[in-house]
């Protein structure tokens, strides 16, 4: 019995010498009492530990002893003291879920001293109540039982520390009389909270959603009511009928970091109810029917019919390009240039001849031309040259003017470095007059060879979206690419950003600085534009907006500086799917003369979309400094939902169709507010396709 075994260590005890005589002391003493009842770790490890390091004998030791901090931790109600530990060590070195020898586990002792910051700390963590309480009547039998028998124990030992005289054995137990008051304190602490709990009220604000075709999706919230005991766990039913008659599914979500199940494997265009109830130690109280009360699977394409727009592609494009190749494998252009006229050979060949020459180097100096740099950064530092220069090698020395189509060309090879050779190869260089451009282009890729070369890699990263110019006539291509690996790079090196700013002399004016220089002060912001250009958006459904303006050689679109990649937008929801019910009110609403529709519904999905664009407008028109009045002349896209991966979805909001693309010299009605930029549509393209 546990009382025996009481007996028999606290005459083990008593050999010890005495220790100090604090309240708190004899609670870390009991701890030591009450850690040799639980699971005799030490014991059942020798015969394995025999032949390991003692190094890993020590971290057993060490994490029991962390074990046993953790349970005098939540007696003790310190929740600094636990999420601590739980910062520190996992839940298996924890043994977070092992029960001591009094059948208790931490979440136990938290809940029925009706701790809710502990118990909801220790649930984040993945904690659980003993498997020993399988009813009610088990539990209170059992609290009992420990109750009793701590009382029992302090009778005793009272009675042992008034008939004894003063020596250090009565002064020892005396320590043990204060542990087990205590200890029996707490039990009657932990009995009442037993005694007094009551089942939990229903969860709030249980919301329903169409998540596909095939699946819905509930979130909710705690009970309102903060009287009754820690909630450990909840349940999600469903079935095809309101009154759940019968059930055709349950799920128990016992991990409460985040309140919210999808239903999967529905049938599409079923009907189908939801209803979640909570869990405590008194057991299952009532259930929340959802709002709205029922969902149906489906999705927006269903509404008529629509197949992906993109389903495909991907694999076409590959076996497109697979196919190119293959013809250009026997093309007349891979064949050593017997056609072109011996001086054009001779010219290609010293080309060719100097990228592998050991004598091709970076350059320190631009002469009035078109470059091309390679930006490399990890954290704070950036790859440079042994001369301490970015790495630049020459396009073009007799190229004064860079043409946008060109540019926007180059932006396409970075997406398949890889293939460089290959287009080298493909494109003809000839002495015709129209291969001007085809002449700049091939330079551009023996250029980006010539890089790659020097560098020691094949991907050099992203083009920025525009490049560096000067007064003195020189262009400058930056491609950026950020290395988070040890990677190991030929014939350069790496420094502090902030060390190569400060340490670079510069050879230009602040009125008229070179590209170079230019490149150096801006470098922060280049790094910080390409950095968030990276970024994705969390999974929900968003309300875009889409504003163009024309040049004479591009047109642009208006990007939020913090996700260049991705139009202004604002988010609606965090579910990304519309159903086929909601799609179809859209398009009656878009169809209607009347600029305001007539409200759906109350307690459907149509009427909660209604609600959140109304939200998602309002905030759009704030961040663009539209004036709200004008919102009556947007038009909301009404030929599809763009979708992107199954996670992301937008709906577009635009302007009147006069403004939706400003021409060169017309005023913009409407000015953003700072943090946005415009990028030229073939960058922003490329931006989402990364």
């Amino acid at each position: 019995k546990m009382t025996q075994q009481m007996r028999d260590l606290q005459l083990a005890q008593a050999r010890k010498p005495p220790g100090p005589s604090s309240p708190n002391a004899a609670k870390r003493l009991y701890r030591n009492l009450s850690g040799k009842f639980r699971v005799n770790y030490t014991s059942f490890d020798e015969g394995g530990l025999a032949g390991r390091s003692e190094k890993e004998k020590l971290r057993k030791s060490y994490l029991i002893q962390s074990n046993a901090a953790l349970f005098e931790a939540v007696e003790l109600q310190d929740l600094d003291r636990v999420q601590e530990l739980l910062k520190q060590y996992s839940p298996e070195e924890l043994d977070l879920n092992t029960p001591n020898s009094e059948g208790l586990l931490p979440l136990d002792i938290a809940i029925m001293t009706n701790n809710a910051p502990i118990a909801k700390a220790l649930l984040q963590a993945g904690a659980k109540e003993s498997p020993h309480f399988v009813s009610l009547e088990s539990r209170s039998l059992h609290l009992s039982t420990l109750v009793r028998e701590a009382e029992q124990r302090v009778n005793e030992l009272t009675a042992q520390v008034v008939n004894e005289a003063p020596n250090a054995d009565c002064s020892e137990k005396e320590k043990q009389l204060k542990a087990w008051e205590w200890r029996y304190r707490l039990y009657k602490r932990m009995k009442a909270g037993f005694e007094h709990a009551r089942v939990p009220d229903p969860p709030s604000n249980v919301h329903l959603s169409v998540a596909s075709s095939s699946s819905v999706h509930v979130t909710f919230w705690e009970p309102l009511s903060v009287n009754s005991a820690v909630v450990t766990k909840y349940k999600v039913e469903w079935s095809c009928s309101p009154a759940f008659a019968p059930p055709l599914g349950e799920a128990v979500i016992d991990k409460l970091k985040n309140l919210h199940f999808t239903i999967r494997g529905l049938v599409s265009g079923t009907a189908y109810y939801v209803q979640v109830s909570a869990y405590n130690m008194k057991g299952w109280g009532p259930p929340q029917s959802s709002v709205p009360p029922f969902a149906i699977p489906s999705n927006w394409r269903e509404y008529d019919g629509r197949a992906p727009r993109r389903r495909g592609q991907a694999e076409a494009l590959d076996q497109l390009l697979s196919q190119v190749k293959t013809v250009h494998q026997h093309c007349v252009c891979h064949e050593p240039c017997k056609n072109q006229p011996q001086s054009r050979k001779h010219s290609v060949s010293k080309s060719l001849k100097h990228l592998f020459h050991p004598g091709s180097k970076f350059l320190k100096t631009l002469k009035r031309g078109l470059y091309l740099t390679a930006v490399f950064y990890k954290d704070d530092n950036i790859l440079v040259t042994h001369e301490d220069q970015i790495p630049v090698v020459e396009i073009d020395d007799t190229y004064s003017c860079l043409l946008m189509q060109d540019f926007l060309w180059f932006t396409k090879v970075s997406c398949m470095w890889d293939e460089v050779l290959w287009l080298r190869q493909c494109v003809t260089v000839s002495q015709s007059s129209c291969s001007c451009i085809l002449q700049t282009r091939f330079k551009m890729l023996l250029a980006a060879s010539q890089m790659q070369g020097l560098l020691g890699i094949q991907d050099l990263g992203q083009v920025f979206f525009e490049p560096i110019k000067d007064k003195q006539g020189n262009i400058l291509i930056v491609t950026l690419k950020e290395v988070k690996t040890n990677q190991t790079f030929e014939s350069v090196r790496w420094v502090p950003i902030c060390k190569l700013q400060t340490s670079r002399k510069s050879v230009s004016s602040p009125e008229e600085p070179t590209a170079l220089d230019t490149l150096l002060i801006t470098v922060q912001d280049k790094l910080a534009y390409h950095r968030r250009s990276s970024h994705a958006l969390s999974p929900g459904l968003y309300l875009g907006y889409l504003k163009l303006c024309s040049a004479v050689d591009q047109i642009r679109v208006l990007v939020p500086e913090r996700l260049p990649n991705i139009l202004c937008h604002v988010k609606i929801r965090s579910n990304p799917n519309i159903s086929r019910e909601e799609w179809e009110w859209l398009q009656k609403m878009v169809s209607m003369d009347e600029p305001v529709p007539t409200e759906p519904e109350a307690d459907t999905s149509q009427n909660h979309l209604f609600q959140e664009l109304q939200v998602a407008i309002k905030e759009l028109m704030t961040l663009l400094n539209i004036p709200l009045q004008e919102a009556k002349d947007f038009r909301l896209y009404s030929q599809e939902v763009l979708d992107f991966g199954g996670q992301v979805s937008f709906l577009l909001l635009l302007p009147p169709s006069d403004d939706v693309c400003t021409a060169p010299g017309q005023n913009n009605p409407y000015t953003p507010r700072s943090g946005f930029l415009t990028l030229p549509l073939q960058i922003f393209e490329l931006g989402k396709k990364r």
